[in-house]
């Protein structure tokens, strides 16, 4: 059994907690045994004194230490009434070590001198004070030798730890086993569900069936089996969706081969000696053309596979001119100016290529938007730095334009492929790909507004030091 399992782990500290249990068994009853050894051994001087005080000869000297023998003592000293009177006695081997009085020790004494005597193998002499039973008189005093005690103490604090040690390794396994029972086995059970589940989450069999009886088990079980019905559920949409994808794909790319042959004969429609055959051969190609282009943003968006972005820093100026430059001609045909609003030498770090689609696809949309309504307009750029102050590092752009705003409905599905547009014969995906690019930058592209003044666009990129994973350009 591996330390680092549950299993292994409960085992550790159950015996821990069983060589504490033997600790606080042992130590008490040690005491307790010292101070009974003693207090018995007052009693016996005691009953051997009053052997001696019902006569009022003396014994024979035999008989006393016959007498001291039976108490295991060496003396006897009794106080009655105002007297302190040596009854029963014999000779010391050795000077008195020392004097321990039963009627004040607390209980952390005992068990301290208990120690004490265990600790030292050496034989003392020490004099023990009591209080005489069935009052018998005022104070009584016995001497004696620790060797025996000590002996008795070991004989006794064996058996003990022997007893003690038993019944706690007995209820320990049997703790262990019903811990086991009760709560490593449901525990592994789930975890074999997960495993099961992980190998083959489409079927269905493998979503486990909360049974366990221990209320938080059982709610962790519901939890799993909740998790493990959405994602099956989440993994047949997205193979659906997957084979629907495939079957578009494939439609798109014959309707796009069958709109291009279109495409070839309706360009002849043009030097046709009918005037209402050219005059409608222009608006026929506009529609097969914008049709082709929806087959192949289609085709392009199903292969589409976004590289990490290669993070370099360079001039942002720079970069929005060039946008600027490529959607110079058709603005200045839809009377639409552009506003550049940059701090000086603003550099930041992305990849420029991406940033560029995104910017480009923004200010196309905003163009686009303008020249619907027929009247001139603006296009402004703005761009700023973040610090950790504003509660995140890095830098905002922003992108605004004068048109006339995003219908209500647009907005919920503004960043969502195919749905994302308004514009006659637009697919959506432009938005879709350019939150897609700043979402592999560690950012966010949002609609700060739109009304009938305008809308405003803000991409915010974090600055390179929370883009530790990407890669950086060579």
């Amino acid at each position: 059994m591996k330390v680092n399992t549950l299993s292994g782990r409960f085992l550790v500290l159950t015996t821990v907690f069983v060589v504490l249990a033997e600790v606080l068994i042992l130590l008490p009853g040690l005491a307790n045994f010292r101070e009974d050894y003693l207090l018995t051994r007052l009693e016996r001087a005691q009953i051997a004194s009053l052997a001696l005080l019902t006569t009022d000869t003396m014994i024979e000297p035999d008989l006393e230490q016959e007498l001291l023998d039976n108490a295991g003592v060496y003396n006897v000293v009794l106080r009655r009434d105002a007297a302190r009177q040596l009854v029963l006695s014999s000779p010391i081997p050795q000077p008195i070590a020392a004097t321990y009085d039963l009627r004040e020790e607390p209980f952390w004494k005992l068990m301290r001198d208990a120690l004490a005597v265990l600790a030292d193998p050496e034989d003392h002499v020490i004099r023990v004070i009591g209080d005489p039973v069935q009052k018998g008189g005022l104070v009584i005093e016995v001497t004696l030798a620790t060797a025996p005690m000590r002996l008795e103490m070991i004989e006794y604090g064996l058996r003990l730890l022997t007893l003690s040690a038993v019944v706690s390794v007995l209820t320990a396994l049997l703790l262990f086993f019903l811990v086991r029972r009760l709560m490593v086995v449901p525990i592994k059970r789930v975890v074999a569900h997960m495993a099961a589940y992980a190998d083959a989450p489409e079927d269905a069999r493998t979503i486990i069936a909360p049974q366990a009886r221990i209320e938080e088990l059982r709610i962790a079980e519901e939890a799993l089996a909740s998790m493990q019905l959405q994602l099956t559920a989440a993994l047949r949409q997205k193979e659906r969706l997957a084979q629907l994808g495939q079957a578009v794909a494939k439609i798109s790319h014959d309707l796009r081969n069958i709109l291009t042959t279109a495409q070839l004969f309706a360009d002849r429609m043009e030097d046709s000696d009918d005037p209402a055959v050219r005059r409608a051969a222009p608006k026929l190609m506009g529609s097969i053309g914008r049709a082709v282009n929806l087959c192949e943003t289609t085709l392009a968006f199903g292969r589409a596979e976004e590289p990490p972005p290669r993070l370099a820093p360079f001039d942002l100026a720079g970069l929005i001119a060039e946008v600027v430059e490529s959607e110079a001609i058709p603005a200045q045909a839809a009377q639409v100016d552009f506003v550049i609003d940059l701090p000086p030498d603003l550099e930041i770090q992305a990849d420029r290529e991406q940033l560029y689609r995104v910017l480009s696809n923004l200010a196309r949309n905003a163009r686009q938007a303008i020249e619907a309504t027929g009247k001139p307009g603006t296009i402004e750029f703005g761009a700023g730095e973040m610090s950790a102050a504003d509660g995140e590092a890095g830098w905002w752009i922003r992108v605004q334009d004068t048109g006339p705003g995003l219908p209500a409905k647009l907005r919920e599905r503004l960043f969502q492929p195919f749905s994302g547009t308004s514009k006659k014969g637009g697919t959506g995906l432009g938005l879709a790909i350019s939150a897609e690019l700043v979402r592999g930058h560690g950012g966010r592209l949002e609609v700060v507004r739109s009304d009938e003044t305008g809308t405003e666009f803000r991409l915010i990129l974090p600055c390179a030091l929370a883009l530790e994973g990407a890669p950086a350009a060579h």
